[in-house]
């Protein structure tokens, strides 16, 4: 089964870290990628560029509109996500809780499950 392991960013709670504490969740992916790929359970992940740097594509009546930024204001926005194939709902959870950023107070990993993969069997 594969899921998206989603990882929630919150700017005011990343920033309440000291620089120690934010290298080592950067440094804590490391290991965190490395034990997936070992176990097997690893297709992806991907790293999201800064929400001030989105667009967002409307077509109304036909022609594209294109305005700035997210399209909802929030204080939290979607920094990145690994891509992982495991054999349960209840293993992806269980590596959901391994990624650092779910440790950090006012940050979290969401957990959802692939339902159409455009290269994969039905």
């Amino acid at each position: 089964m594969k899921f998206l392991l989603m990882l929630h960013m919150n700017p005011s709670a990343w920033e309440a870290l000291t620089e120690d504490e934010r290298q080592a969740v950067m440094n804590a992916h490391e290991g965190f990628m490395a034990a997936i790929r070992e176990s097997g359970e690893f297709i992806n992940t991907q790293a999201l560029a800064d929400p001030s740097t989105a667009r967002v594509v409307r077509v109304r009546d036909g022609v594209p509109v294109v305005s700035d930024g997210p399209y909802i204001e929030t204080k939290e926005f979607l920094a990145g996500y690994y891509l992982v194939d495991c054999e349960s709902q209840a293993r992806a959870l269980e590596l959901a809780a391994m990624i650092p950023d779910a440790a950090v107070p006012g940050m979290g990993v969401e957990v959802r499950q692939i339902m159409f993969d455009a290269g994969m069997e039905m």
